[in-house]
């Protein structure tokens, strides 16, 4: 049970923000903004042709490998997570990113938005709350 990477765009389908937590092939800086552009614009797509009411796009991609789990807050912002297949929690975890976020970056007086995240303290409560999330999946069995 592990998460891989997790990714931030802004509502513009801009790359903002990510980290690798395991042990995953890099990516040149430029694959990973056309990656993140990619799935943003397929998943604004998805949520124009969907015909249920909640239009927010893709929600969760699962493949034979990973899954891409996505979570749209009411700004836009598009938070992003991939992980193995066995992974729980993942829907808590990104709630749980988007309140570091609230806190610890956008209340930044040193943030302009729309600009690349960098602040120490967003990466280590992100840090601790992924560890956490694996520690309780791979341990207690419980979702986060």
């Amino acid at each position: 049970m592990v998460v891989f990477t997790v990714l931030i765009l802004n509502k513009a389908g801009t790359l903002l923000f990510v980290q690798d937590f395991a042990n995953v092939p890099k990516l040149m800086a430029n694959e990973r903004i056309m990656l993140a552009s990619t799935f943003h614009s397929l998943s604004a797509i998805a949520g124009q042709l969907s015909p249920g009411t909640d239009n927010s796009g893709i929600q969760l991609l699962e493949s034979d490998t990973f899954k891409l789990q996505s979570f749209q807050p009411l700004t836009g912002m598009n938070f992003f997570v991939l992980s193995s297949l066995d992974q729980t929690g993942v829907d808590q975890l990104l709630r749980k990113i988007y309140t570091l976020y609230a806190d610890y970056v956008s209340k930044n007086p040193f943030y302009a938005l729309d600009m690349p995240i960098r602040c120490s303290l967003f990466d280590t409560k992100l840090n601790e709350a992924v560890r956490a999330i694996e520690t309780a999946a791979t341990w207690r069995g419980v979702d986060y």
